[in-house]
């Protein structure tokens, strides 16, 4: 007669039976807390092939680690990481970007929580103002900074020797020469006599200033107002804020879609 062995305890039963269970968060939900939209939508984007998880095609009800397993929504990755955050600051003059100043500057992270660390994506002069985005989110942090994605960035620019000439602004607009080379076309206004409003995708240094200066109109203040879909007129000097699931979001697609269109041009 065979021996009967006893019933394993209920909490070894328990811990076998959930190495048997898929592991992770169902991927829409992942999304859709992310700022992609419903859960039916981020279905929708799964559905239709838009999201890959470590670089292979996810299929409706695939779990992800968000510690460990990379998301990517047509083709640009998603930070869903726990602990990520993105915050919009309003730099002054006077304070620089990077994240130490041997000469006793105030830096931009001092403008905003000590914990986590942040550090900034791309850079402002330490006499520009405007608008700078800060985080800990290495992956979007780098896709935002990389020149062939083509973030746009604009900025006001008041500028010496008062009203700017019609063939001054089309130089701006078609491509300055500067010691790095050409200047890829600009969007460029003059909503009143000496003051600009130009944007530009490259991230050249001091790239702005050079470019007035280029044209002969140095520049007396220069404030960028904008980085891609982001904006707040409200943000006051010094000040910052936590961007939303939508401006993270839209961040997120004005990349993608720049890459895109690097992609079909190359």
């Amino acid at each position: 007669m065979t021996e009967r062995r006893p019933e394993p305890p209920l909490w070894e039963q328990l811990a076998a039976a959930s190495r048997l269970l898929p592991q992770g968060e169902r991927l829409q939900k992942v999304l859709a807390r992310h700022g992609f939209g419903s859960r039916r939508t981020c279905e929708d984007l799964i559905a239709q092939g838009r999201v890959e998880v470590n670089g292979v095609v996810a299929v409706l009800g695939r779990r992800v680690d968000v510690d460990t397993d990379r998301i990517e929504v047509d083709g640009t990755s998603v930070g869903v990481r726990p602990g990520l955050v993105h915050y919009l600051v309003n730099k002054p003059a006077g304070v620089v970007t990077t994240s130490s100043d041997t000469h006793g500057r105030p830096i931009v992270t001092d403008l905003v929580p000590p914990a986590p660390r942040v550090f900034a994506v791309g850079r402002l002069d330490v006499d520009t103002e405007g608008l700078i985005l800060l985080t800990n989110d290495g992956d979007l942090a780098n896709l935002v900074a990389h020149p062939s994605h083509g973030v746009e960035k604009e900025y006001l620019v008041e500028v010496e020797g008062g009203e700017v000439g019609g063939n001054r602004l089309r130089r701006l607009r078609d491509g300055v020469e500067l010691d790095d080379g050409i200047t890829a076309p600009a969007k460029v206004s003059q909503p009143e006599p000496g003051v600009l409003r130009i944007t530009i995708h490259e991230g050249r240094n001091r790239q702005v200033r050079r470019m007035c200066d280029a044209i002969g109109h140095p520049v007396r203040r220069l404030v960028r107002v904008r980085i891609g879909p982001l904006s707040d007129r409200t943000l006051r000097p010094g000040q910052w804020r936590a961007l939303t699931r939508e401006e993270l979001r839209a961040l997120t697609e004005a990349v993608a879609t720049e890459a895109r269109k690097y992609d079909r041009d190359r």
